[in-house]
């Protein structure tokens, strides 16, 4: 007889007594839901596992305050950006601190197949935009930010919120053009 996989009510229940073994199921069922999430916001794949880690520990802390008849991943989605942004600005920080200028080097993105964008493909070129210019672009784009809201958790004005959405725009725009061919208009007379 096959065994049920625990609810996710009960796997929190066991969490919240400290139980190891559901500690270890609820970040198995949602590791790579939050990966997915990092990966919009970090500049590769260590630095989104990172992120994830940094944020179980932050989901693990706080479950007392969680009400399990909402959904988890809404929950989980907000802890893992929160925790990707706080990344960013230790990382920022350190730069200052060190007298670095955060300079990120923007390799060539290859078209793989058909003229079109894999998923990959797709997390590559957010991943090479700068950090400040992915961060306003996710929060705006992905997770439905406005502006104020945006300016407030990056303490950035409105102002450069609106300006990096709009730089990180234009470079997604050039840096994907080759994957598209321009659409020819088949009713010219």
């Amino acid at each position: 007889m096959k065994e049920s996989r625990p609810s996710l009510t009960d796997i929190i229940k066991a969490c919240r007594q400290g139980e190891e073994s559901a500690q270890f199921a609820l970040y198995e069922r949602y590791y790579s839901y939050a990966l997915t999430v990092s990966l919009h916001y970090c500049r590769n794949r260590d630095e989104a596992e990172e992120v994830v880690q940094d944020a179980f520990v932050k989901v693990f802390r706080s479950l007392e305050q969680f009400d399990v008849h909402q959904p988890f991943k809404p929950w989980l989605r907000t802890i893992t950006v929160r925790t990707a942004i706080n990344h960013f600005r230790a990382g920022r920080k350190a730069d200052k601190i060190l007298g670095m200028e955060a300079v990120q080097k923007m390799p060539g993105v290859e078209n793989k197949a058909l003229n079109t964008l894999a998923e990959e493909e797709i997390y590559r070129l957010l991943q090479l935009l700068p950090p400040a210019y992915r961060l306003v672009f996710n929060l705006y784009v992905l997770e439905g930010y406005n502006h104020p809201e945006i300016a407030e958790l990056l303490g950035i004005s409105v102002g450069t919120s609106k300006s990096n959405l709009a730089k990180a725009r234009r470079k997604l725009q050039k840096w994907s053009a080759p994957f598209f061919r321009p659409i020819r208009n088949s009713y010219t007379l």
